[in-house]
């Protein structure tokens, strides 16, 4: 039985055996009800010929015979020793005998009983003037004898014959209205034991054609999902032929393609999570140098009040900076970082920098990750208010969106020229990679940071006019501490 799920050698044998069974039997029927018209006519025909036979020539030699030996004394010795005419009566005896065993038809039968019968008879009559043929005087009564016994006998016969005859050609009219019949029912069983078959291979066929089609669309849809980068996707094992055995294969190798990239992306991961520490780790020691070195200029000079100021900012700068390993820290701890490293900066470039820090107090109980704003900061102090070359004003500010948390880090410094700007921007967004970092370490490593951390719809965004200043916006997701 053709189930769902069987292997598709076994759905196409199915097929065959669908179509050749009937027709082997159809055609096995039509070969057998041929032989059966074929023997029977020829039965008929050769028992009609064999019949017509002595009709033709059985009287005329009878009465030819009979009247040499009943006129013709020295012949008719030569006859009857030669017994010719028991020879031919012999002869149609075992004809007609013949006939009657092989036929079945009762009128038929009836008819070569007679026929034997009247053979017989004649053999009778026949001995009668062969007894008397060599008697003198016997003449006139032999000629009696072969006009009233001989002659009308084999009459007889030849009529009976012709009866004969014309029942076997009935027969054969007979026999012809079956093989009309038969012929009318053979057509009829042959145009319904073929739509039959055409509709069964009709359907058949389609669910061979379902089964093998299905498969292979949901295997090239699979392998398209695939192939966009989602090696999650399965392909369905639930049959059992050869398409659900590629469908294995194919969900083996993309589990280990999927268990490959995985292992990769991993590893990419922990390369740039690796890289970015170190890249972290190397603010301090130039931040610190510049800052130590303004110390030691300022306890030079004698001015305690400023040392105290930039080693309690420095202290706490570092604080924020180390906070227990933490990658994660509040808002308003970031704040507190931000500020310190403002307030060294500010002591050092008093002349061109002011700044202000606003953050509604319903954001400090959210989290960020740590060192986020202090490149930002930094980015709007050397390369904007430095590069303008007088005072400058930084301002950083928050607010909630949704399920989004936007810090703004914004400045009036120089701004960035157009083509630098839709370079950023494209580094920014992964089109391009930025090979010499000439974006900028701050901005393209915050943006690595909060992509590896959060996602890639989060990150960072840049607008900038050029000698009016630049806006960098923090976008990252509303996740309390």
């Amino acid at each position: 039985m053709l189930k769902k799920g069987s292997p598709l050698k076994k759905r196409l044998y199915m097929l065959a055996m669908v179509c050749l069974v009937p027709l082997g039997i159809m055609v096995v029927y039509l070969l057998i009800t041929v032989s059966r018209f074929s023997d029977r006519y020829d039965a008929i025909v050769s028992n009609i010929t064999m019949a017509n036979t002595y009709n033709i020539n059985f009287k005329e030699d009878m009465d030819y015979l009979m009247y040499i030996i009943a006129v013709n004394a020295e012949r008719a010795q030569e006859l009857v020793d030669m017994e010719q005419p028991h020879i031919m009566i012999d002869e149609a005896r075992q004809v007609f005998q013949g006939l009657y065993e092989i036929t079945d038809e009762e009128y038929s039968k009836n008819q070569l009983k007679r026929i034997l019968k009247n053979l017989n008879t004649l053999e009778d009559r026949v001995e009668e003037i062969e007894e008397d043929a060599f008697v003198i005087g016997t003449y006139d009564l032999n000629m009696e004898r072969l006009d009233v016994n001989i002659r009308i006998l084999t009459n007889i016969i030849q009529e009976q014959i012709q009866i004969y005859i014309y029942s076997q050609t009935k027969n054969l009219e007979v026999l012809r209205g079956d093989i009309r019949t038969d012929v009318n029912r053979a057509i009829q069983a042959v145009s319904i034991i073929v739509v039959g078959i055409l509709a069964v291979a009709f359907l058949i066929s389609r669910m061979i054609m379902k089964g093998i089609t299905e498969p292979i669309r949901n295997l090239c849809e699979v392998t398209r999902v695939a192939g966009s980068g989602d090696f999650e996707v399965r392909a369905n094992e639930e049959n059992n032929d050869e398409l659900a055995l590629l469908s294995t294969s194919f969900n083996q190798m993309v589990k280990q393609i999927g268990n490959l990239v995985e292992g990769i992306r991993i590893e990419q991961m922990n390369l740039k999570a690796t890289e970015l520490k170190l890249l972290q780790a190397q603010i301090n020691p130039h931040f610190l140098y510049n800052t130590l070195d303004a110390i030691i200029w300022l306890a030079e000079s004698g001015e305690k009040d400023k040392v105290v100021y930039m080693v309690s900012a420095l202290s706490d700068f570092f604080r924020t900076t180390l906070s227990k390993g933490r990658d994660f820290v509040s808002l308003r701890d970031e704040e507190i970082h931000i500020k310190s490293y403002l307030q060294i900066q500010k002591f050092r470039y008093q002349d061109i920098l002011e700044y202000d820090i606003v953050f509604p107090g319903e954001l400090y109980e959210y989290e960020i990750l740590k060192m986020t704003l202090q490149p930002l900061v930094e980015n709007a102090l050397y390369h904007g208010i430095k590069n303008k070359r007088r005072l400058g004003h930084i301002w950083i500010s928050g607010e909630k969106d949704g399920d989004i948390l936007k810090i703004c880090v914004r400045d009036d410094g120089m701004g960035i020229r157009p083509e630098k700007l839709a370079y950023m921007n494209r580094v920014l967004g992964g089109e391009i990679s930025d090979d010499n970092n000439s974006s900028g370490f701050g901005l393209f490593n915050v943006q690595q940071r909060i992509q590896l951390n959060y996602g890639l719809r989060y990150g960072l965004e840049i607008k900038s006019d050029y000698g009016e200043g630049t806006e960098v916006t923090v976008l990252i997701p509303a996740v309390k501490k």
